[in-house]
């Protein structure tokens, strides 16, 4: 039996069959709203139970709730504020109670919004409370200064899915990852993290993980992050090779998360637990910096936040890792727990120097980064 999701029930809001069809007729007569991608796959992913317990973009109570006390108003912890953001000029010609189409830039009508709430907010508190900083140089504040001076709040009722590309065979939804965890008869399940190329520190962890639980689920965020960051198809492909040649193929998986990145720390560390919660996943590491940009967040903040819950109030248990390194008198991956030698003996790239050598065509150290690795990042990094 696999764990209850976040609030005790897989959110379902994807519409299919006849409902779905008269939806489709009522939305051509509705309000619509373009949006971009990045909206778009938030009212997906609320649909698909991502984001359980939420059915929908949030009313302005939750919204100050989980701002201010990291909760929502039914009393269960949540940490980042689902929101849709428009101008005032769009928002005046909607009125609460209306049924209103979610469109992209072409028309297309994917999802329509149940009009529950509209309300104005204070993006300086939001950016203070939630990032720890009205700078904007963060890449998640300044997503608040460019979002809507409105919030709409309501239900989503899912009509069509995005499009993609890419990794469309990784692309499975909760329902869909814990159909396949119920058929391996996995019952402690870690999750991943990473917006980052696999390295041997996170190979180190992950295998850590591996023997308390019986498998493990990567989960490579595929949303919207940072220009700087590696290109995320070669991302992917460095998680494949590890997963052909260094893992047990009978307990790993992958299923991508397509969540954008805020680079909240330590509220962001929570977020990702609970939507591996949804996934069905019964642990999650949290490393070094978890979400982290720049240095907003403490080094292990992203770890301490949990403190501040109740063991049942997240319901999955995270596994905390400290800095993994390459210690040369131990001959292997150690942490400052495991290796009694001096800082001498240890090697660690951070992620920008060993971007920066990837760009110049050259390979990080093979204890910090396996070869064949290396050789797809390098790659990447030169496109």
């Amino acid at each position: 039996m696999s764990i209850e999701a976040h609030g005790g029930k897989l959110v379902n809001r994807v519409l299919e069959g006849k409902e779905r069809e008269d939806l489709l007729k009522k939305a051509i007569e509705m309000p619509q709203l373009k949006l971009s991608v990045r909206d778009l796959t938030e009212a997906e992913n609320i649909a698909i139970g991502l984001y359980s317990p939420l059915e929908g973009f949030m009313n302005q109570d939750d919204y100050i709730k989980v701002v201010e006390e990291m909760h929502l108003i039914n009393g269960l912890a949540w940490t980042i504020p689902i929101v849709l953001g428009v101008s005032k000029e769009e928002s005046e010609s909607l009125k609460t109670g209306q049924d209103v189409a979610l469109t992209d830039s072409e028309g297309t009508v994917y999802a329509v919004l149940h009009l529950e709430d509209k309300y104005e907010y204070n993006q300086e508190k939001e950016a203070e409370w939630v990032y720890k900083t009205t700078d904007t140089e963060h890449p998640g504040v300044a997503k608040i200064y460019e979002r809507g001076k409105v919030l709409l709040g309501g239900k989503i009722s899912l009509l069509r899915r995005i499009k993609h590309k890419l990794f469309n065979e990784y692309r499975l939804d909760p329902k869909d990852v814990r159909e396949l965890i119920e058929e391996q008869g996995w019952k402690r399940v870690v999750g991943f993290q990473t917006r980052n190329p696999i390295h041997r520190a996170h190979e180190y962890i992950q295998k850590c993980a591996l023997e308390i639980c019986d498998a493990l689920l990567l989960t490579p965020l595929v949303g919207e992050t940072k220009g700087t960051d590696v290109p995320v198809e070669y991302r992917i492909e460095s998680y494949e090779v590890v997963m052909n040649k260094i893992y047990p193929q009978n307990r790993t998986d992958l299923a991508v998360f397509p969540a954008a990145m805020r680079y909240a720390g330590p509220r962001e560390a929570v977020f990702h637990a609970l939507c591996r919660k949804n996934y069905g996943c019964t642990h999650f590491i949290v490393g070094r910096d978890h979400a982290g940009v720049g240095d907003y967040y403490g080094t292990y903040e992203a770890q301490e936040i949990f403190d501040n819950f109740k063991a049942e109030e997240i319901g999955i248990e995270p596994l905390c890792f400290e800095h993994a390194f390459y210690c040369k008198d131990c001959e292997s991956m150690a942490t400052a727990k495991t290796c009694p030698h001096s800082q001498e003996t240890h090697i660690f790239l951070s992620g920008t120097k060993v971007r920066g050598l990837l760009r110049e065509g050259k390979k990080p150290p093979k204890e910090m980064t396996r070869p064949e690795v290396a050789d797809v990042l390098i790659r990447g990094m030169a496109r």
